[in-house]
């Protein structure tokens, strides 16, 4: 069974960083891809419908970002601790969101933003941007 740890979220101001990380139990992130999603606080409820890809990575380590983020966010993961990472700089009040950190046993190569390809979450951190 996997088990999620999420942290590092919080609130900054605009222009500022967080670091987010998700600890997954229970899989080798050998096998699974990863991905993290986020839903605006007009969105917070239940249903894939409303949840944004934000970035992912294949088991093997191709990454993808959304236009939203790309240039802005860095994915990366330790295999060795089971963990992974969502570095975000140059936050605006936009990206304020409830973020969820997600896995899927995936061949290589795979990762998607589509949050119906992904069976596994978490339970989501928050990130509040603003002055």
């Amino acid at each position: 069974q996997l088990r999620f740890v999420e942290s590092g979220g919080g609130s900054v101001q605009p222009g500022g960083s967080l670091t987010l990380s998700c600890v997954i139990a229970g899989i080798s992130l050998d096998d699974y891809a990863i991905g993290w999603f986020r839903v605006a606080p007009e969105k917070e409820h239940w249903g894939n419908s409303e949840r944004e890809g934000v970035s992912c990575a294949s088991r093997d380590g191709l990454v993808d970002y959304s236009a939203s983020v790309q240039g802005r966010f860095t994915f990366s993961k330790d295999n060795n601790k089971n963990t992974v990472y969502l570095q975000m700089d140059k936050l605006r009040p936009r990206d304020t969101a409830l973020y969820y950190c997600a896995a899927e046993k995936a061949p290589t190569g795979w990762c998607g933003l589509r949050p119906s390809a992904w069976g596994y979450w978490g339970r989501g951190i928050q990130v509040n941007v603003s002055e």
